[in-house]
């Protein structure tokens, strides 16, 4: 049997995948995984997914997330695949969070129990579907609204045909320069009122997202984030006092934290959560980190906050990129068969990682190499002086920032441990990004 991940999906394989070998066409994709080919197998370029460091990520962030007293809702726009979303389910997440209102079409249509959409939900069509989902299922969904707009749209298409549940929705605390969100707490408390108005909205939370306000892990970064944090707590802490959140809510929702930040989240608001209602509503804090579960050898790597504190565990790259040189055209430069259509490039280049040689299974270090421009098709890499690198070689590379690697692969190879002298393919991931 293959992982238990997609491989079974995707039936015969038909040579459209990029990264199977042209032998493989022809054969059912799970049964020629089964046989647990070796990576050297598979062509290039290629991206794979590292089944170990999967584990270990959701496991190390479960950990975490229960010593610091929060939840989780990660965010299911990284990896758009229903099979990592269940690993983050089967490790406690309260659900999981998209970023559109067709990753929402998507996350219901896989049946997620609790879905959370950190945007505002103002198309009609895509109102109607969610007020169908309310009267006619029991998903649970939340979403986020930051203007009074936003709120009268709601308002009016769900009153067409009024579902039998309320659409909880979170006012979204922003702050100048941010990204979305109110800017300030009048603003916030004309939002406030207008859900409360209305029969069909719930007022269910507060959300925010700090991760815009700052971008780096410096003192003075994390004051930034500190502050608005503070703020959004301030604003819970009223709504709550003044009796604001909708009685036909359950529990509470106050969410904030990305990937970067979630320590200082945990540590502003953490204090908040109440999950038996001892101090009145039911409260839960959320955090809502989606790239923890593959992290990256790039943007996460020097920013995850795990990384500023000592005896918290640790993250590991799940995601690795792999191309073949093809050209040596001058001394010091290769050219390998991976470009801006295959590897992330929006938050670094990729970093050489090591070389497998022609005909070899193995991958030896290549000290001094480095990446240094991307086109389409291909990426320039640096070699120093005397490198015996050789056309036909294959590079490792380790990749920064997980979401736009997994959108540009349709299927994603997974590999038992990329540690190991020889890795085996055991299983294929598949994304749905539209």
């Amino acid at each position: 049997m293959t992982d238990d991940f997609d491989a079974a999906d995707l039936g015969v394989l038909d040579g459209s995948l990029k990264g199977f070998p042209p032998a493989s066409v022809g054969t059912d994709a799970a049964t020629f995984l089964e046989a647990r080919p070796a990576l050297a197998d598979f062509t290039t370029p290629l991206v794979t997914l590292d089944r170990s460091a999967v584990a270990d990520n959701v496991e190390t962030m479960r950990q975490w997330c229960e010593r610091a007293g929060v939840g989780l809702a990660p965010h299911g726009k990284t990896t758009m695949n229903r099979a990592l979303w269940q690993r983050q389910l089967d490790a406690g997440s309260w659900g999981v969070t998209v970023a559109t209102p067709w990753q929402l079409s998507i996350a219901l249509d896989w049946s997620i129990p609790r879905v959370m959409l950190a945007n505002a939900l103002v198309q009609p069509e895509h109102l109607r579907a969610v007020g169908r989902a309310l009267d006619e299922g029991d998903t649970e969904i939340v979403v986020w609204a930051d203007s009074v707009r936003a709120v009268e749209i709601m308002a009016r298409v769900l009153a067409e045909q009024p579902p039998r549940r309320p659409l909880p929705v979170l006012v979204e605390l922003g702050a100048p320069g941010g990204r979305t969100g109110a800017r300030d707490h009048a603003t916030a408390r004309e939002i406030v009122d207008a859900v409360v108005a209305s029969p069909e909205l719930a007022l269910a939370g507060v959300s925010g997202y700090e991760g815009a306000l700052a971008h780096h892990g410096d003192e003075g970064s994390l004051r930034i984030v500190r502050d608005y944090l503070e703020s959004l707590a301030a604003l819970h802490t009223e709504m709550l006092a003044g009796g604001r959140y909708d009685e036909r809510v359950d529990t509470v929702v106050v969410t904030a934290g990305g990937s970067a930040y979630f320590d200082v989240v945990a540590e502003v608001l953490a204090g908040l959560r109440d999950l038996d209602g001892a101090r009145g509503p039911r409260v839960d804090v959320l955090l809502r980190s989606g790239a923890y579960i593959t992290h990256d050898d790039g943007f996460y790597r020097g920013i995850t906050p795990l990384g500023r504190h000592e005896g918290v565990g640790s993250f590991r790259s799940a995601i690795h990129g792999w191309a073949t040189v093809v050209s040596r055209p001058e001394p010091g430069l290769a050219l390998i068969d991976g470009g801006k259509r295959d590897f992330p490039f929006d938050e670094g280049l990729p970093e050489v990682q090591g070389v497998r040689r022609a005909g070899s299974s193995t991958v030896e270090p290549l000290a001094g190499a480095t990446t240094t421009a991307m086109n389409d098709q291909h990426t320039f890499v640096s070699l120093p002086p005397g490198s015996d690198v050789e056309v036909g070689d294959v590079i490792r590379l380790g990749l920064s920032h997980p979401c736009t690697t997994f959108d540009k692969w349709r299927a994603l190879i997974v590999v038992d441990d990329v540690r190991l002298a020889e890795p085996r393919a055991v299983d294929a991931v598949t994304t749905t990004f539209g």
